[in-house]
């Protein structure tokens, strides 16, 4: 079963949004300063962790009927994924990327434009 193993919260301002995160929910931050990237530890126990960027763009507008997180599901294959998704109707938001050390990401629009990640584990990525 691919299931949610990562989120994504986009930021106008990081280092604010980063402030918040910390003193509301305790959560601990680890800054990987090569993809400006901040990892959010979410705590022990059931759950997952996620990370946090700035965000590419405008944000959304007021009153927009969705704002959310970007999830990413653990993936065998992102390969496989990407194209099993193209076939049944998704578009390619983000390529296949290494993060090194940890896996390969990618990033895709179901059919109504919403976005999800996916994720592969592999140490071995560069």
């Amino acid at each position: 079963m691919n299931r949610v193993v990562h989120f994504e919260i986009h930021a106008a301002n990081p280092e604010k949004l980063l402030a918040f995160y910390t003193a509301v929910f305790g959560w601990k931050v680890t800054h990987l300063p090569q993809f400006d990237y901040w990892l959010l530890d979410t705590g022990e126990g059931d759950g997952i962790g996620g990370g946090l960027l700035k965000r590419r763009g405008t944000g959304p507008l007021y009153g927009a009927p969705v704002n959310a997180f970007v999830c990413s599901l653990g993936v065998e294959s992102v390969d496989e994924m990407l194209n099993k998704a193209h076939v049944a109707g998704a578009t390619l938001a983000m390529g296949k990327t290494a993060i090194p050390g940890v896996g390969w990401q990618a990033y895709i629009k179901d059919p109504d434009g919403n976005m999800l990640g996916l994720h592969q584990a592999d140490k071995n990525a560069k």
